[in-house]
C-alpha cells in the first residue's frame, strides 16, 4: 500500500503542479486553435495568461506557505537535555551528488546547517539522519549516503549517527527512524525540518507515537512583506509550487491515515505538549 501510494503522489503531482499547469494550458490553447476552436482557444489562452501575470507580480506562494511556517514557533526556547534530534532528508540532491561525488546542496540547506548547530548544542544526543529517495526511476541513490560523506566532512565523523536510506516520502521517515532508535515515553527529541513542511511532519510523528519537538528552518516566507507587487515570476513560481504540494500533501496524508491531524499547530499536538 506504500508503493501505490508512493506512486500515486508523483503522477498526481505532474499533472497538477503550477508549472504543468501553465504548459498544459498553452498547449491545449494552441491545439484548439489548430483545431479551429476559436473561443475556446481565446479562453484558455486567457486563462493562461491570467495566470502568467497574477504568478509573476503576486506572492501568491508566499500567502498559502506562510500559515504553514507560522504554526510553529522558531527558535524557540530548547530543553536542557534531549535524548536526540532528527533531522528530515531533502536538502541534498541524491542524483547530483553521485554525478559528482560530493555532496551538493538544495534550497532546504538550512536543515543541515541548523542539525549541525544543534549536533554541537547536545553533544551527547543520538544523532539521526532520515532520507533515502523520493525519485520514482532514481532509488539507487540515497540521500543518506552522502550525508554521512557530509557530515563526516564537517566534522562529526566521531559522533554515532544513525543514517536512515530507505525512506521515500515524510511517513516512511517516521516510520523507518522509529524502528531504528525505539525512542522511549518521557524522553526530549527534536526533529529538523522546513517551516512549511513541519506540520505534516508534527502529524506523521505523533501518528507513530513519537512526541518530538519542532525545530522549524528554512523559511519561503517574507511575514514582514506579504502584501507586496514585484515581478519576480521565477521566485514566485517555485514558492508556489512547494505551497500546493504541501498542502495537496497534508490532504493526502490525512485522507490516507498517514497524520494524526490535518494541521498540527503549537498547543496540544500529540495529544499533550512538549515540557522542557
Amino acid at each position: 500500500m506504500d508503493t501505490v501510494f508512493f506512486f500515486a503522489s508523483k503522477i498526481v503531482w505532474a499533472l497538477i503542479s503550477p508549472d504543468s499547469l501553465i504548459v498544459i494550458l498553452g498547449v491545449s490553447a494552441w491545439l484548439a486553435a489548430l483545431l479551429k476552436w476559436q473561443k475556446l482557444s481565446r479562453s484558455l489562452l486567457a486563462a493562461c495568461a491570467l495566470l502568467l501575470l497574477l504568478i509573476g507580480f503576486f506572492p501568491v506562494g508566499e500567502w498559502l506557505i506562510a500559515p504553514l511556517e507560522n504554526r510553529f514557533t522558531s527558535n524557540a526556547a530548547l530543553p536542557r537535555e534531549v535524548e536526540g534530534i532528527v533531522v528530515l532528508g531533502g536538502a541534498i540532491s541524491p542524483r547530483m551528488s553521485n554525478t559528482w561525488q560530493q555532496a551538493e546542496l538544495g534550497g532546504a540547506a538550512d536543515r543541515i546547517t541548523n542539525f549541525l548547530y544543534l549536533a554541537r548544542l547536545y553533544p551527547a544526543a543520538q544523532l539521526v539522519f532520515t532520507g533515502g529517495s523520493g525519485s520514482v526511476t532514481e532509488q539507487e541513490f540515497k540521500e543518506a549516503e552522502m550525508a554521512r560523506i557530509l557530515f563526516d566532512q564537517l566534522g562529526l565523523a566521531e559522533r554515532a549517527i544513525i543514517y536512515e536510506s530507505e525512506s521515500r516520502n515524510t511517513s516512511e521517515n517516521a516510520q523507518n527512524s522509529k524502528l531504528l532508535v525505539s525512542p522511549q515515553a518521557g524522553e526530549n527529541w527534536l526533529l529538523v525540518t522546513s517551516a512549511f513542511h513541519m506540520p505534516r511532519s508534527i502529524g506523521v510523528f505523533c501518528k507513530e507515537g513519537w512526541a518530538v519537538q519542532p525545530y522549524p528552518v528554512d523559511h519561503y516566507s517574507n511575514k514582514d512583506n506579504l502584501m507586496r507587487v514585484e515581478f519576480a515570476f521565477g521566485g514566485n513560481l517555485s514558492t508556489l509550487g512547494v505551497a500546493i504540494k504541501e498542502w495537496v500533501g497534508l490532504v493526502a496524508y490525512r485522507v490516507s491515515g498517514r497524520t494524526s491531524q490535518f494541521l498540527p499547530g503549537e498547543q496540544n499536538y500529540c495529544g499533550s505538549e512538549i515540557a522542557d
